[in-house]
């Protein structure tokens, strides 16, 4: 009785170091930024994090905090050395797929991608590429879920000029 009791325990505890190892295989196993933009058509990046769910944007705001972004961002994304976040100042434009590789590509190689400036702001400095800094791409999702979060412009424009704006 003994042997099998022992015998139940040691399966279970392979059982919860399998799933543990697994549950970290899988969050380091995202794609990093550069290949996810690389593989991905224009258009078709798509944050599969809501700015909503509150983990989530404690989590990116934690990773913003921790990369270079609030050094010129702000702390929290209202600006500092560099344009405001939290504003409907989009630049290149601010749905999902044109955030993402910004902060990927930086603004240079975005430009030479075929996007334009779309904003008026007066930014003068390029955006530098992040994507080599950032571990992956879904801490980048959750950087952006968190910026969205901090949006305090126009409803309007959160995700960028809406489609039926000219």
């Amino acid at each position: 009785m003994k042997r099998f009791i022992w015998l139940g325990n040691a399966a279970a505890f392979v059982i919860l170091i399998a799933g543990g190892i697994i549950g970290i295989a899988r969050a380091d196993s995202a794609p990093s930024a550069i290949d996810l933009v690389n593989q991905t058509p224009k258009g078709k990046l798509h944050n599969p994090y809501k700015d909503s769910q509150k983990d989530i944007v404690a989590q990116g705001q934690t990773l913003f905090r921790s990369y270079p972004c609030s050094g010129c961002h702000g702390g929290d994304g209202g600006g500092g050395m560099c344009p405001p976040l939290t504003t409907s100042d989009w630049i290149y434009g601010g749905d999902d797929d044109t955030l993402f590789r910004l902060v990927t590509l930086g603004s240079d190689q975005l430009q030479k991608n075929g996007y334009t400036r779309q904003g008026l702001g007066a930014v003068v400095g390029p955006m530098p590429p992040m994507g080599p800094l950032i571990k992956n791409s879904d801490d980048l999702w959750k950087i952006l879920a968190f910026i969205r979060s901090r949006y305090d412009g126009d409803p309007q424009y959160k995700y960028g000029t809406p489609a039926s704006s000219p």
